[in-house]
């Protein structure tokens, strides 16, 4: 056996890069601890209890988006392993260690699509980094003499997408969760054809950050192509929806106080905030509702969006990532007034004893948050069911949130805008009840439409 000293990598460089990376939205990282008194509690650092983003987990989620776009890349950059044979990465990531995290705790509870009331044994509770939580992140790229250029130019795709807020890490990060983006970048490049640059490297000190220029060109001297960005968006369809509320809004929360109401609406970071898991969930719902009447089979075709659902527990199924990804927003322009309900006794027609409680909602039509739908890999008739959610959010019969049999979650379209296959379509509210439409080709929409009407085989058949 050789002395490991003479297996040398022939390595032409190394390529330091270090950022700053700042969680936009609430963030799940978890630990998968199930003796915590918490469903899904968060990974600390056990020294300090600080928050721990670990290099794994940013490595899966750089790995996935360039594979989506390059696999052969994707496999050059990060390594592949197969029955025979494995290959290291040559891309080297540290875990970050953050601030001592601010901690949202969240409820949440699965819905009996029967009943749309919520489902027994389903209710967990889990924590979250708030938005603001900042992590100090370091890569290190092994470049060898043949093949490095491309190693290059795939980190500058990934670290792009970061800069660009384009990744998402950690759980739940097709609801809303996980949004992140990374500044302040500071690369050093050290030659280790050369005893200066291997000394340089061996006696490395940080850079400084540099601001007003992307990564990419910092990495590559350029920016990167049009086919470089948009091979990924290719593949998407997105819907922006702007909408007010048309009364009130109530996604109850507990509101933490003995002296105030006992239920307000959710919040994040002081702001209250429309979630993407109620979203997701009053979606599914009413997609379900939508194929079954038009005689289709609604919880297939819900699978087939929003991932496999065991709706009766079914133990043989194997589950799927959803391809509808939803964002958490914030509510712009609240009115919170609290209002004080009671329970009535059917019977006598009397109050119940001991049956006071009060809440506080979202009032007022100024109150306007945005709603955005993301469709991974969409197909026409696709793109036609995600017409008809429109509609039936615009004319306010799809509600979020509970209480809507009080007539709460009802809302009203202001503007939308339909990406897809490289076109843009514009929806704006006219007077009364009319909307105006603008785009490439206003009248293609219908037969996205008249494509779903007339799908009949969804067992895995997407056209």
């Amino acid at each position: 056996m050789s002395a490991q000293y003479l297996n040398a990598r022939n390595l032409k460089e190394r390529i330091l890069v270090q950022g700053k990376l700042v969680l936009v939205t609430p963030t799940h990282l978890g630990t998968g601890d199930t003796d915590s008194p918490i469903d899904m509690p968060l990974i600390r650092d056990p020294l300090e209890g600080r928050a721990l983003l670990t290099g794994a987990t940013i490595a899966g989620a750089l790995r996935n988006h360039l594979h989506l776009q390059n696999p052969r890349l994707a496999e050059m950059l990060f390594g592949s392993v197969s029955t025979t044979t494995s290959r290291e990465s040559y891309l080297v990531i540290d875990d970050a260690i953050g601030n001592k995290p601010g901690v949202e705790f969240r409820d949440g509870v699965a819905i009996d699509p029967q009943t749309r009331t919520a489902a027994d044994k389903k209710k967990f509770d889990y924590e979250l980094l708030e938005a603001g939580t900042s992590f100090n992140l370091q890569f290190e790229l092994l470049v060898p003499q043949n093949g490095g250029t491309q190693l290059v130019e795939g980190l500058a795709v990934c670290l792009t997408a970061l800069e660009e807020g384009e990744i998402r890490l950690g759980k739940r990060k097709r609801r809303g969760f996980g949004r992140c983006q990374v500044t302040q970048w500071a690369i050093q490049r050290f030659d280790m054809t050369q005893p200066q640059g291997m000394f340089a490297w061996l006696e490395y000190k940080p850079g400084k950050p540099v601001e007003g220029e992307g990564i990419a060109r910092r990495l590559l001297g350029r920016a990167l192509t049009d086919a470089e960005r948009a091979a990924a968006q290719q593949r998407q369809c997105n819907l922006t929806i702007d909408v007010c509320v048309d009364g009130s809004i109530l996604i109850r929360a507990d509101a933490g106080s003995d002296s105030g109401p006992d239920f307000v609406h959710l919040h994040s970071g002081g702001n209250p905030v429309v979630s993407g898991t109620s979203l997701a969930g009053a979606l599914r719902q009413r997609v379900v509702k939508i194929a079954n009447t038009l005689d289709k089979p609604g919880r297939e075709i819900a699978n087939i969006l929003f991932g496999n659902y065991a709706y009766h527990n079914e133990s043989d199924m194997q589950l799927t990532a959803s391809r509808v990804w939803v964002d958490e927003t914030a509510i712009a322009n609240p009115v919170n007034l609290v209002q004080s309900r009671i329970k009535i006794d059917r019977l006598t027609g009397s109050t119940f004893q001991e049956a006071l409680f009060s809440e506080q909602p979202v009032f007022g039509k100024g109150a306007q948050f945005r709603i955005h739908i993301r469709l991974e890999d969409p197909k026409k008739w696709e793109v036609g069911l995600l017409l008809l959610l429109l509609k039936d959010i615009w004319m306010g019969d799809l509600t979020i949130g509970g209480e809507s049999s009080v007539g709460r979650g009802q809302l009203k379209g202001l503007h939308a805008e339909l990406k897809f296959a490289g076109k843009t379509w514009i929806f704006q509210a006219g007077d009364g009840k009319t909307v105006h439409v603008s785009g490439t080709d206003a009248a293609q929409l219908q037969t996205f439409v008249d494509q779903f009407h007339s799908m009949n085989d969804f067992g895995g058949h997407h056209e």
